[in-house]
């Protein structure tokens, strides 16, 4: 990747982090942990990948996304945000009564929201009916689907992989955000997935494993994915939950928490010297 143009995605994943922040405390409740771990991927998809347009959120020709792992809407909302679908400042009334940012994505209440999620394992699914639809009518966009490591202890997703290598949904990109944490504890000891590139080829996937946090491995992932014919690519990435904020990274307690007004002020002032050095 360029280096002007990476770190333009630092930059952006940056105030990203700092969106989920602001939209978590204010709610005072919410997923920061999952939300964090997977805001470059969508920094980078929104910003440098997908066929978007604020102005026409709901254009017959731009690129879906599917965040199966619907909780953690906080890095959806505030990558729509500075992308310009909606204002900055709607961040804050997240989960609030009355607002349209609700703890799960709800379609046509939120520009840019594709797909209403929540309930795990069912958003890959609907992300493999939007790409069924999309090679039958002949359109040319592609269909992303982001699933947590968590997530895919559930059966549907698996029915879902089958139905997509069968009908060779080569239009459809899973990313599974592999941070290793659910809601429970460690997903290796609550029900272990591993491994899950073996399991996803077994069930007839082109598999990629990729660093999470780095934009140079994520755009040349997404470019191989580009290149694959006649199956369906699954990006198997390795994550930090909490990623860029010290006191949240790799701590399964902040899986569905919100931060008090010192945490909130520490993980601000973190991501805002972040944020400084990558500017100067």
């Amino acid at each position: 990747m360029d280096a002007t143009l990476k770190n333009q995605m630092e930059i952006t994943a940056t105030k990203v982090r700092m969106g989920i922040i602001e939209g978590v405390y204010n709610a005072k409740s919410g997923h920061p942990g999952g939300s964090l771990s997977v805001a470059d991927t969508l920094t980078y998809l929104y910003f440098a990948r997908m066929n978007v347009d604020p102005e026409n959120p709901l254009s017959p020709n731009r690129d879906r996304l599917v965040l199966s792992k619907g909780h953690t809407a906080p890095a959806l909302y505030s990558v729509l945000a500075n992308r310009g679908f909606f204002p900055f400042e709607d961040l804050k009334t997240l989960r609030h009564i009355g607002s349209k940012l609700q703890g799960h994505p709800v379609y046509k209440k939120v520009p840019g929201v594709d797909m209403s999620t929540g309930s795990l394992g069912q958003g890959i699914s609907a992300a493999c009916g939007m790409a069924l639809s999309g090679k039958l009518s002949g359109d040319c966009y592609k269909v992303y689907a982001i699933l947590g490591d968590g997530e895919i202890q559930e059966g549907q997703v698996w029915e879902a992989a089958m139905f997509a290598a069968h009908y060779q949904l080569d239009n459809l990109i899973a990313v599974v955000d592999n941070n290793g944490l659910q809601i429970d504890g460690r997903i290796k000891d609550v029900m272990s997935p591993y491994p899950i590139d073996e399991k996803f080829k077994a069930f007839g996937w082109h598999t990629i494993s990729v660093d999470a946090h780095d934009f140079d491995a994520l755009e040349k992932a997404f470019n191989e994915a580009e290149t694959v014919s006649g199956q369906p690519v699954v990006i198997i990435q390795k994550s930090i939950k909490g990623k860029g904020v010290s006191f949240m990274e790799d701590n399964v307690s902040w899986h569905g928490a919100a931060p008090n007004e010192e945490q909130y002020n520490q993980a601000m002032s973190e991501l805002a010297a972040h944020l400084e050095a990558l500017t100067k």
